[in-house]
């Protein structure tokens, strides 16, 4: 793990570690099991855990905790991109979403796995399939 990345999520409550490390073990796990795997930068953008594809084939993820919101955190997409939309497509009310930009999740959410997994793989290779 990326030292900056580290030092935000250890800032979290421990509760909300659990489920960004979580989503961030989805994130790899995702990448490493495409057709064509990819690899991940760890970085931070905007303050936020962000995963970018090397190269760029795909669109960058990030995922966060705000302390205004504290039952709920995200899993963050590109806003000018249609991957949103297209999760909503495919995937309907199985996810809470923010706009265009997160798919949100609270704590006591029972995440669905395999369909959180297709949204990660379709942000990963979001310009590979452009």
């Amino acid at each position: 793990m990326s030292q900056d990345v580290a030092a935000v999520i250890r800032d979290y409550p421990a509760v909300i570690q659990k489920k960004l490390l979580f989503l961030r073990e989805l994130i790899y796990r995702t990448a490493s099991e495409l057709v064509e795997p990819v690899e991940l930068e760890e970085t931070l953008k905007w303050g936020e855990p962000s995963y970018v594809t090397k190269p760029k084939t795909g669109s960058t993820i990030r995922i966060d905790w705000k302390r205004k919101f504290p039952a709920q955190y995200a899993m963050y997409f590109h806003c000018k991109t249609t991957l949103v939309d297209t999760f909503k497509e495919i995937h309907g009310d199985k996810f809470r979403y923010e706009g265009n930009r997160a798919i949100l999740f609270y704590l006591d959410d029972e995440i669905p796995v395999a369909e959180l997994k297709d949204c990660i793989a379709l942000a990963l290779t979001y310009h590979r399939r452009r």
